[in-house]
């Protein structure tokens, strides 16, 4: 099974986690994303940025992986924010509604600024 260079790197900023996502998100590869947030709710961590930019595909089993998040995040405080998704990843947003429940922002300012209370 190929991974087809699909990668995952975290980091914090002050309590909000940001995810880089690059690759292929689809059924080989979702999974690795559900458990890294798994692992970050884990830890109490409910803020999430991911950043979409080095994603070249997104199958609806990866934007599922989303939706699945959203809810948990939502419930504890917290929120997903999607940033800088490709045009590609942006029509399957559009296409699956995703577009209307995720805040979806092109920088890391705009990301942080969704948290704000």
């Amino acid at each position: 099974m190929s991974m087809d260079n699909f990668s995952i790197n975290k980091r914090q900023l002050g309590n909000i986690a940001l995810i880089g996502v690059t690759g292929f998100l689809d059924a080989h590869t979702f999974e690795e994303l559900e458990e890294a947030i798994a692992q970050l709710f884990s830890h109490g961590q409910y803020k999430i940025i991911v950043d979409l930019s080095g994603v070249d595909y997104i199958s609806s089993a990866g934007a599922g992986v989303f939706i699945g998040a959203l809810s948990e995040s939502q419930e504890n405080g917290g929120n997903i924010v999607l940033m800088n998704p490709t045009a590609n990843v942006r029509e399957v947003f559009d296409l699956l509604g995703l577009s209307q429940i995720f805040s979806i922002v092109g920088d890391v300012g705009k990301a942080k600024e969704q948290f704000a209370t």
